[in-house]
């Protein structure tokens, strides 16, 4: 009978000391980037803000407002309520961040 592997959950490696604190941001942004959907919505909105999001992807309206919720909650996007719906723009300090922890790759 073979041992069931279990992966350890990702806040054990955001604590870790093994890890350098940079690398555990860079690995927390890569994952809120980690669907071709996600990607999408920043060009979106670097493009413009309060951009009409849903009616520019192949998505339900759902399934924009959970890549939005991943994004947002990376903190690469913020959103600010207006009337009856959200509007949604870049955070430009985390995409800074990221551009530096990718630039910092080859170190």
């Amino acid at each position: 009978m073979n041992p069931v592997r279990r992966r350890a959950p990702a806040a054990f490696h955001r604590r870790s000391p093994a890890f350098p604190a940079a690398d555990a941001d860079l690995a927390r942004l890569a994952r809120a980037l980690g669907h071709p959907a996600r990607v999408a919505i920043l060009r979106l909105l670097a493009r413009r803000v309060c951009a009409g999001i849903v009616g520019e992807l192949p998505l339900a309206q759902a399934t924009v407002s959970q890549h939005l919720a991943v994004l947002k909650e990376a903190g690469l996007v913020r959103g600010e309520v207006e009337g009856p719906r959200v509007c949604y723009c870049i955070e430009p300090q985390a995409l800074r961040r990221l551009q530096q922890l990718l630039g910092r790759l080859q170190d």
